[in-house]
């Protein structure tokens, strides 16, 4: 069966991919295939629901491109769909004067990239967040939240309105170039179709090599263990607090989010995972597990970032690591003030050479396009990154 446009996963990413089709060419067939029972199982439902601004960004990126058009077209969808999204803005912190420098060179980049930034007295702070104590403080007036999971699944609605067929329990082998068509090869079926992106994900390096191409990363998971406040510590942390980043690293440290729920999470931290979808410790995959251990650029990594590594692994082991963190922001926290809470896995490209992939990575291959790496903010601009990718599909369409 020929089918003009088929979009491989249904996280975030691949269901807005397929939403910008259909408005590209109006009732062209489109067919979405979810190896999961359900659309937007893993990145897209286990993040911590925050709408970015674009601040951290490399100007001129792909990252802070998407994450300024991506925050407003958001912004505007979940307005018309009736979504809670609600903009409070957040701080971006330093707690030591050695800090302030990163958080000047911060409001530089905002500034170039578009994102409402400017600097607050430390009474400014104290009015917004009481119990915070700090040395200066950024505040980023775009920044929301959202529950992404919502989203998702009304870009879904949009897909089958639109007369698209969403099939979930499909699990896709390879994508072959075979000229004016590629075929779609899954556990039972052969899928021809004449534009194909690939939104695998975790899995994206993987399809990519099944499919006879050399993606020239490896998808490495690292696991962002969330922790909560409990319900009577809640009015600790008023709205979005984030610390002074690590420029050398994606990962923006342990900050303080409360959720459009009303919940307050701690962390994330950021630790290799056992499986490419293992959301705890005791989840193990062995193939995983090689994968990634034999792999060059593993090593590279681990030698660049042990001492971070190490300080990671210990803060997910124990809560009192990660209390200590979050009480350079946060004096009044005591152990007893957080539980557990839940964790993501996400998708990290690392290069041969041990060096992370910090943008996005597109990989054309004739009619089948592979996203590689989509780091956040992929949630937040997935409208933007699903009108991008609709539109190179269809520019040389025959």
């Amino acid at each position: 069966m020929t089918r003009t446009a088929v979009v491989v996963g249904g996280g975030i990413v691949g269901l807005a991919v397929a939403r910008s089709l259909q408005r590209r060419d109006p009732g062209t067939p489109v067919l979405v295939l979810e190896k999961e029972p359900s659309v937007g199982a893993h990145q897209t439902g286990h993040n911590s629901g925050v709408v970015h601004s674009g601040l951290y960004y490399r100007p001129g990126s792909l990252k802070a491109r998407f994450a300024v058009a991506g925050g407003t077209a958001l912004r505007d969808y979940c307005a018309e769909k009736g979504i809670p999204l609600d903009v409070p803005g957040k701080l971006v912190v330093a707690t030591t004067e050695t800090e302030l420098p990163q958080l000047d060179r911060l409001h530089g980049i905002g500034r170039e990239n578009g994102v409402p930034v400017r600097r607050l007295t430390l009474a400014e702070v104290a009015e917004r967040e009481p119990h915070l104590q700090v040395k200066g403080a950024l505040a980023v007036d775009s920044t929301g939240r959202v529950d992404f999971k919502l989203v998702a699944a009304a870009l879904a609605d949009d897909v089958r309105a639109a007369g698209g067929e969403i099939r979930t329990g499909v699990c896709v082998t390879s994508v072959e170039n075979a000229g004016p068509v590629a075929r779609v090869r899954t556990t039972d079926d052969v899928i021809e179709a004449d534009r194909v992106a690939v939104c695998a994900g975790l899995h994206s390096d993987r399809l990519a090599r099944a499919s006879g191409l050399e993606p020239g990363v490896r998808i490495l998971p690292f696991r962002g263990e969330f922790s909560e406040l409990v319900p009577e510590r809640e009015f600790l942390v008023k709205g979005l607090v984030y610390p002074v980043p690590d420029p050398d690293l994606p990962f923006l440290g342990v900050h303080l989010t409360r959720g459009i729920d009303g919940s307050v999470h701690i962390g994330p931290n950021a630790v290799p995972a056992l499986a490419r979808e293992g959301y705890s410790w005791s989840r193990i995959r062995l193939r995983d597990v090689w994968e990634s251990a034999t792999y060059r650029g593993s090593w590279r990594l681990a030698r660049r970032y042990a001492r971070t590594g190490a300080k990671e692994i210990v803060r997910s082991l124990t809560g009192r690591a990660l209390v200590r963190e979050a009480r350079r922001m946060l004096p009044e926290l005591e152990v007893a003030d957080v539980r557990r809470s839940g964790a993501g896995v996400r998708a990290q490209a690392v290069t041969r050479d041990g060096k992370l992939v910090d943008d996005f990575l597109f990989l054309r291959d004739g009619r089948a396009l592979h996203v590689l790496n989509a780091p956040s903010p992929a949630a937040t601009a997935c409208l933007v990154i699903g009108d991008r990718i609709a539109e190179e599909l269809s520019a040389d369409r025959a």
